[in-house]
């Protein structure tokens, strides 16, 4: 399994103070339940083992659904090129923090999934925020999971696999892939309505974690080793934010919109196709837009400037050389031909990239969740300033177009 030449690639260790950990979350079993990845700080691990990037071949089909290519032939091809690529963190390490963590909830973009974005939310659990990566069901994901009850016949015919990773044996594994627009189909109405379903999707795993904090975790249906009582009493919960990329850009704005208890948020790259217009006007909670420089285009821009405001924090910056595939981490796991090829790289360095948007990001994070820690130092970062930033945007908007 692998890439021959994984030695130089693969995603970038978190750069923050602690080790990280990640564990994934469901509650409850169904398609109407909630579904995260979750990376949190924890403590130095010998044993414990790094999971692999793409979960299962599952995965490797859906996203060969989303391309629209041949599923036998793409799980070699991705099998061979992304197969052997782990994220950086432990998988059920135990949690370990020196105070209560801020908390961020995670949106991924039109065909990821939970675990593609692990160079992002790892850097942010490096830094002691807990971070839930939400998997969406709303068929925007290139393939999801949850289950379903056995039926009576089912039941009665032992010969259906049991579900390994299920906790209960009366469950059968459903898998949901991405729905392609149908023939002649207006694309509106239905990212609308997912994007709608992808903010309740991150309301309720925000729901899912205050329960956690207040030592009632419920049953996870996925049979993990991680204990979840050590997060009692681990969460800040006054101080939590949104964070998505393209779709889940558009997610963040969304979710602002229906709960305050996000006190700002970061939209990577923005896709702003998917809201109604009359949501600008009622987001109330301060905004960073990081866009990339190839991927924006006047009509997206517009609808991001139509949240500026004279008396709420909005800010937008570009980084020069990205592509829309600089924030997921597909961008570090092809050599430099493949990658611009397959417009997963752009001009610019992918480590620089990332690590310029985290650092911004932090410095917004701190700035307005009222943090006390030296993230403040990348403030300059907020309003451009830097070589590989632009201020604001690259893309030239008319007036008239606002």
């Amino acid at each position: 399994m692998g890439n021959a030449c994984s030695n130089h690639l693969g995603i970038p260790p978190a750069k923050g103070p602690s080790a990280v950990g990640c564990t994934d979350f469901m509650m409850d079993h169904t398609g109407q339940g909630s579904f995260f990845r979750l990376y949190y700080p924890c403590q130095e691990s010998e044993t414990a083992e790094k999971p692999d990037w793409v979960p299962c071949r599952e995965y490797f089909n859906g996203l060969a659904d989303f391309m629209k290519i041949n599923r036998s032939l793409s799980e070699r091809i991705f099998n061979h090129l992304f197969g052997s690529f782990k994220i950086p963190a432990y998988m059920d390490a135990s949690f370990k923090s020196n105070g209560k963590c801020p908390v961020i909830i995670f949106s991924h973009g039109l065909g990821a999934f939970r675990t593609l974005y692990s160079a992002i939310c790892a850097e942010l659990a490096s830094q002691g925020f807990i971070v839930a990566s939400v998997e969406h069901r709303d068929q925007s994901a290139s393939a999801t999971f949850y289950y379903r009850e056995k039926t009576e016949s089912e039941k009665a015919n032992q010969s259906v696999p049991k579900t390994s990773d299920s906790a209960q044996d009366n469950l059968v594994k459903e898998w949901m892939y991405y729905r392609t627009l149908k023939h002649g189909e207006s694309e509106f109405p239905l990212r609308n309505k997912q994007v709608k379903q992808r903010a309740d999707e991150c309301i309720l795993a925000l729901d899912r974690l205050t329960e956690i904090n207040s030592g009632r975790p419920g049953q996870n249906v996925l049979q993990t080793q991680f204990d979840w009582t050590t997060l009692e009493n681990s969460m800040d919960l006054c101080r939590i934010a949104v964070v998505g990329h393209s779709f889940g850009g558009a997610t963040v704005i969304e979710a602002l919109c229906k709960e305050v208890k996000f006190k700002c948020g970061v939209a990577l790259d923005a896709w702003m196709f998917p809201l109604d217009d009359e949501i600008f006007a009622r987001v109330k909670q301060p905004i960073f837009f990081i866009n990339s420089e190839k991927f924006q285009w006047a009509g997206n821009i517009s609808r991001m400037k139509k949240l500026d405001s004279a008396v709420i924090q909005r800010k937008m910056i570009t980084i020069r050389g990205t592509v829309h595939q600089s924030f997921p981490d597909f961008t570090f796991m092809t050599g430099n031909w493949i990658g611009k090829l397959m417009k997963l790289k752009g001009e610019i360095d992918p480590e620089l990239a990332i690590d310029l948007s985290n650092k911004a990001t932090l410095a917004f994070l701190q700035r307005h969740l009222g943090l006390e820690k030296s993230f403040n130092q990348w403030d300059p970062l907020i309003d451009g300033l830097d070589d590989n930033l632009i201020q604001g945007t690259n893309i030239t908007v008319l007036q008239s177009a606002i």
